[in-house]
């Protein structure tokens, strides 16, 4: 017997001692269990408020943070003898909306708080978006938490409901939040006894019983609904399973981890393919990425497809990929070059959605990657979208200036002029050739369009000047014809060609200073020894390489966060951006425009992190919106740097 295979991996023992470390360092966190089912009225509540009531009974203090019964007499006689605490009121419109008062249950602070309706989104004004905000929140602050939740809120299911039951689900929770739960109890009920408590009215009033059991509530849903479901919380008893045998280094088989790659674009479809990889890659446990490809055509997205785009790989993010966006002229060998640097086994990927003549035309980034992958397993979603619905996309030319069309005019003319001298030395052959020249020049100087356009005035100034009989447009050998044709289809595929040269070489340019300033921030942030120094270099190049206004926050001598220093064109800072801050410093989460907590700020916060402690808060200030990916992938690194360079100092 080889006992060396007995050996655990040392990677799986160093993370667990890494976990340990940072378990003794950090806060008493509590505990969060969930009682998940597969659809409404299965029981969930109920269950939930009978194991409040047995915690209460071993003396643990547990309150009811918020219960929703929906009239249901069983579940209301439950609420007896335990204490529930008031709402908060909310008045939103003319409407008063109740909601949990975390600050309330915060101040109680008790053992274990029933919070019921876990995907609830907050009214506005709350602290939080969504109310598993405010149970994360709550956790943190070491309250143990007991809640409910139907698996078509679950984020990367919801998606798989829709297509079962035809209910688009507006309402879910991050995979993320649930992978964190200590305990998920499965509240299981057959279809056949729910429907019978459906009809009785036990679910909801008649009337609406009578619509949910025609749309949702049919029996071939609620099966597949259930599978999902049971599906789930086997795969976390399988994960709890595998940490447990990791921890007390139980030998089994351990093979090669599986590490998945999503392909992501402006395309609608790509939302669904990021859930897809989210949910294999939970399934798998792997790893995965999601890689955004960026051609010099599309230096400058229209705004719809840059917002579409954002959103997606926002989503991957918050799914738990980790993100890239790079740069290339072809598609596949960028995603290809990428999943071997980074030892990606399987790429997923939509399926080609043109036509078939466009696919022979403009190629199919979908067929390359088959012929290509040389090993990485190529997996093509289905999809449902006719190729006849999706609409061509050309490449983005740039936007043309009477200036630069009168130099294209002058250029060529001036060239013309030139070769009207040399006339007697040339031939018309070579004229035509050289006439290619001030279009290069064009299409270089000036872009696609001047190329273009200096191709046609090049073309009538071949025709009326070099070829016979000269001074008129007549064309008297029509055997020169495919001449002048070969001379404009190359002038305008050069024209194109050398536009996109330009596009590329201004986004070169445009990435080396931005890795020149990174470069000099860290290199300059090393041999500072001054922390107030190195504040102010982080300040100053985060405002040249973002061009946006900033803002750092520190604590001060009695811990409270304040402002220390903003750039000249940032606005003042109120007290409610200060609270916010505040919050990030205390939650090492980001806050603020673009994310799901504390939104309506016009300040994106992430906090300063070092090993051991938070150090402070940076907030990049965005009114138009969320930040970027591109520019959120700098803040993020310039901010862990700058809170590793002043931490021990």
């Amino acid at each position: 017997m080889n006992h060396e295979d007995e050996r655990p991996d040392p990677e799986s023992l160093l993370r667990r001692i890494s976990e340990e470390e940072k378990e003794a360092e950090a806060p008493p966190r509590g505990r969060l269990k969930v009682f998940l089912s597969y659809t409404p009225g299965a029981g969930k509540t109920f269950r939930m408020l009978q194991e409040a009531h047995v915690l209460r009974q071993r003396g643990v203090d547990v309150v009811v943070a918020l219960v929703e019964t929906h009239g249901r007499a069983e579940t209301e006689a439950l609420l007896q003898g335990l204490e529930v605490l008031p709402r908060r009121q909310v008045n939103y419109r003319g409407l008063l909306l109740q909601e949990l008062d975390l600050d309330a249950v915060l101040a109680r602070k008790p053992q274990v708080a029933i919070v019921d309706e876990l995907p609830h989104t907050n009214a506005p004004g709350s602290r939080h978006v969504k109310r598993y905000q405010d149970v994360q929140e709550l956790l943190v602050n070491g309250i143990s938490v007991y809640t409910a939740l139907n698996i078509q809120h679950v984020e990367t299911v919801a998606d798989l409901v829709q297509q079962i039951t035809g209910v688009r689900i507006q309402e879910t929770v991050p995979d993320s939040f649930l992978e964190e739960a200590d305990e998920i109890e499965l509240v299981d009920l057959p279809p056949e006894e729910l429907l019978q408590r459906l009809a009785e009215g036990k679910v909801y009033v008649p009337e609406r019983a009578r619509e949910a059991m025609r749309r949702f509530f049919r029996k071939g849903n609620l099966l597949a609904l259930r599978e999902i479901a049971l599906r789930y919380a086997a795969r976390q008893v399988d994960k709890t399973m595998r940490e447990y045998m990791e921890q007390h280094m139980i030998p089994g088989p351990w093979p090669a981890g599986i590490r998945l790659l999503v392909s992501v674009s402006p395309s609608p479809l790509s939302e669904r393919l990021v859930r897809t990889a989210a949910r294999m890659a939970r399934d798998l446990d792997a790893e995965w990425f999601a890689v955004s490809v960026s051609l010099p055509r599309q230096i400058v997205l229209p705004i719809e497809d840059q917002q579409r785009l954002e959103k997606h790989l926002q989503l991957a993010q918050s799914l738990g990929a980790q993100v890239a966006v790079i740069s290339s002229n072809r598609v596949a060998d960028a995603i290809l070059d990428f999943a071997r640097r980074h030892n990606v086994n399987m790429v997923l990927v939509g399926p080609p959605l043109r036509p078939a003549w466009q696919e022979l035309l403009f190629g199919s980034v979908v067929y390359q990657l088959i012929r290509r992958s040389q090993g990485i397993h190529i997996m093509v979603l289905g999809s449902d979208v006719a190729p006849s619905s999706l609409k061509l996309r050309l490449p983005t030319l740039e936007k043309l200036t009477p200036l630069s069309l009168v130099k294209s005019a002058i250029l060529v003319g001036l060239w013309t002029l030139f070769l009207e001298l040399l006339n007697n030395w040339l031939t018309l052959s070579a004229q035509v050739l050289l006439m290619l020249i001030p279009v290069f020049l064009s299409a270089f100087l000036w872009g696609e369009i001047s190329g273009i356009a200096a191709t046609l005035l090049a073309l009538v100034f071949i025709d009326w000047l070099f070829v016979p009989p000269r001074w008129s447009f007549h064309l008297s050998d029509l055997l020169l014809l495919p001449t002048l044709l070969a001379f404009a289809g190359m002038g305008g595929t050069f024209s194109l060609l050398l536009g996109l040269l330009r596009r590329w070489e201004r986004r070169v340019r445009q990435r080396e200073y931005t890795m020149a300033l990174l470069y000099q921030f860290s290199h300059r942030l090393i041999e500072t020894g001054d922390v107030v120094t190195k504040l102010r270099f982080f300040l100053t190049y985060l405002h040249t390489l973002l061009q946006r206004p900033i803002a750092l926050f520190f604590p001060d001598h009695q811990g409270r966060i304040t402002l220390w220093e903003r750039t000249s064109d940032a606005p003042e800072i109120s007290e409610h951006d200060r609270a916010v801050a505040a919050w990030v410093y205390d939650h090492r989460q980001p806050a603020g425009v673009g994310t799901t907590t504390l939104a309506s700020v016009p300040w994106y916060f992430f906090p300063l992190v070092g090993e051991k402690r938070s150090i402070g808060v940076v907030a990049v200030y965005s009114p138009g919106g969320s930040l970027s990916m591109e520019e959120l992938m700098l803040v993020e690194p310039m901010a862990r740097m700058a809170a590793l360079a002043i931490e021990d100092l």
